[in-house]
């Protein structure tokens, strides 16, 4: 029997969008709406990881950065770059416009972006942040600066294609999840110990229709 998109799919989720997906499936419709779905499903399951390594990050790299340069608002005397300046100045308009006042030191950290926290380890910072302080915030890893920031900045790039609704079902996800496990390590084990009992990701995985590439 053969298969026909709903017409409501075509208006409502766009023929256009649908396309990377035909092409993952060599133009079956039907295998592409399997996949379609299976990559909105895939995406909801690694929101958890994702959420326990941003939060992690940010809060594990504001812990070291505080007790560095003395105060909860530690920007305000750290070395930054004007980039990550700008980035704070855009979360504290974004924080008053939505009518929070004069935002707290707490307010800033969690507006700020992933990829905020993932810059602070870049070359640039070598010297004056890597190696002073931000190195205290991953406790268990002992390995070069550049390759916790790639990989973590390879996970800011996963995270955001999840949450803008993007194909991620060509990307090697089984890798994807192991590293997310890894960095989570870094920072603090127990951490991952308390996400498997509730991450879904392996049992999606096991779903994956077939038909394309891993």
């Amino acid at each position: 029997m053969s298969f026909e998109l709903p017409e409501w799919f075509c208006r409502m989720f766009s023929s256009p969008r649908f396309v990377p997906y035909r092409n993952a499936v060599d133009g079956d419709d039907k295998r592409a709406w399997d996949l379609y779905r299976w990559n909105i499903e895939v995406s909801e399951a690694f929101y958890c990881p994702l959420h326990c390594l941003e939060v992690s990050l940010r809060n594990a790299q504001h812990i070291e950065l505080s007790a560095r340069f003395g105060r909860v608002d530690w920007w305000v005397a750290a070395p930054l770059r004007k980039h990550e300046l700008a980035k704070i100045a855009q979360a504290e308009r974004s924080l008053r416009d939505k009518g929070a006042g004069l935002p707290s030191a707490d307010d800033v950290i969690a507006e700020l972006s992933f990829g905020f926290w993932v810059s602070l380890l870049s070359r640039s910072y070598d010297r004056y942040l890597w190696v002073p302080v931000l190195h205290r915030a991953f406790p268990h890893y002992s390995g070069r600066r550049e390759g916790l920031r790639d990989n973590l900045q390879a996970m800011v790039l996963l995270r955001n294609r999840v949450m803008h609704h993007e194909p991620i079902h060509h990307r090697r996800l089984e890798a994807d999840h192991v590293k997310i496990y890894r960095l989570l390590g870094y920072l603090e084990p127990a951490v991952a110990v308390w996400l498997r009992d509730f991450d879904r990701v392996p049992e999606v995985l096991k779903r994956r229709p077939e038909g394309r590439g891993r």
